[in-house]
């Protein structure tokens, strides 16, 4: 006879849980998930540069960010843990999750690139709150700003080289890509070599 599945956790059970653990957790379907530890260095530069950004920016508004330790519930009973993310609603100072998530950011890494670009992004485009995703690649000057538009439907707008710019009008700024990598060193692309004899 095989085993029952196991009882899928409740938010409030995993939020419990989550306290006594030394690492973070998300809950996806019902079970707590570990998240990887150890970013590498870019990954860490561009999340606080970007937590700068916001931080200064949203001043004396009723909006500011949060880390990773926050989190937002993207599906009912799902919770997810983005690189950043900015949060309007009525802030909780013993709470555990976003009351108003209006943008969340994703820096892409090696090991979760194709879900952050996926998977994760279609759980956050049902979040009725939110109005902008930002995929951040930390190789290259590069950012997929996903915005809606005036109907609500998703639009996306990739947006390349130190001197772009992306516009946040429900933020009432402008994010410049100088200002999100401010400091990080681009590795070398792969270049076509020519012939010996050219």
């Amino acid at each position: 006879m095989s085993e029952p599945a196991p009882r899928p956790w409740s938010v409030q059970e995993f939020f419990s849980w989550q306290e006594q653990q030394p690492e973070r957790y998300e809950l996806v379907g019902g079970v707590p998930v570990r998240l990887m530890a150890g970013a590498r260095n870019v990954h860490d530069d561009i999340v606080v540069n970007l937590v700068a950004e916001f931080r200064t920016r949203l001043r004396g508004t009723p909006c500011r960010p949060f880390t990773g330790d926050g989190s937002i519930e993207t599906l009912p009973g799902q919770i997810r843990r983005p690189d950043l993310g900015v949060d309007c609603g009525p802030r909780d100072p013993n709470g555990l999750s976003a009351a108003e998530p209006r943008l969340v950011v994703e820096v892409l890494s090696p090991s979760t690139r194709d879900f952050d670009a996926f998977d994760k992004l279609e759980e956050y485009k049902t979040l009725s709150s939110l109005a902008a995703i930002l995929l951040v690649e930390p190789n290259a000057p590069e950012i997929a700003l996903w915005h809606r538009d005036a109907d609500g439907v998703w639009q996306r707008r990739f947006v390349t080289g130190l001197d772009g710019t992306i516009d946040l009008p429900e933020f009432g700024m402008t994010l410049a890509l100088a200002d999100v990598y401010d400091g990080i060193a681009f590795p070398a692309r792969p270049r076509l070599v020519s012939g010996t004899g050219d």
